[in-house]
């Protein structure tokens, strides 16, 4: 009687821990949706916004394109090095996960500098968010994508902690795979900024 009682409290606590898991993924993806919303309401700020020069530099006068072509080329690889470490999750390697991890971030931190560098560069020739409208637009929606990037480099950093002190569990499996789409999020965030900031900006 007692081992049968055990037997059923430990199926109460698996399912409970497998409804927690998944009431925690449902909170990601709304999570997903308000940023979709935010970034959404961003870019049609920025359209609005674009023409407002108020007799200042316009998109084809601070914008390098060599750069954000190699921020571009830096994020979408580590959104291919971030599938890499999903793949080995799936294969139960936790070296090879945590090693592709490393990678996306690494990456993540090198387009991180890039974008502070060239929002830096603005800045010291005295186009600041407080110039014209379309700076304005400019900077927030640019900084908000880069804020949203460094969050995402702290969550994997955290993750791989986790993961070479537990190993690979349903926790940090759940985690490794939220943090992937986050990331992957990002990439497809990226694109839209590269085509309509930048690639709109010059033609």
């Amino acid at each position: 009687m007692t081992h049968s009682a055990n037997h059923t409290n430990e199926l109460v606590h698996e399912d409970g821990h497998h409804d927690l898991e998944e009431l925690r993924k449902f909170g990601f993806w709304l999570f997903l949706i308000t940023d979709c919303i935010l970034f959404s309401v961003l870019f049609a700020t920025f359209v609005v916004l674009r023409e407002g020069t108020a007799g200042g530099p316009g998109p084809k006068d601070i914008i390098e394109m060599p750069g954000v072509i190699a921020e571009t080329f830096i994020l979408l690889t580590s959104s291919f090095t971030s599938g890499l470490a999903v793949l080995s999750l799936n294969k139960g390697s936790r070296q090879g996960l945590i090693g592709w991890l490393a990678v996306t971030i690494l990456l993540g931190a090198c387009f991180i500098g890039l974008e502070m560098s060239e929002l830096l560069a603005l800045i010291s020739e005295g186009h600041t968010i407080r110039t014209s409208a379309f700076l304005s637009g400019f900077f927030t929606l640019v900084a908000t994508h880069g804020l949203h990037v460094s969050v995402g480099f702290f969550w994997i950093l955290a993750i791989i902690l986790q993961l070479s002190r537990h190993g690979i569990t349903p926790v940090t499996t759940r985690k490794v795979q939220i943090t992937s789409l986050y990331w992957h999020f990002l990439d497809a965030v990226w694109i839209f900024v590269f085509s309509v900031v930048y690639l709109m900006g010059v033609m």
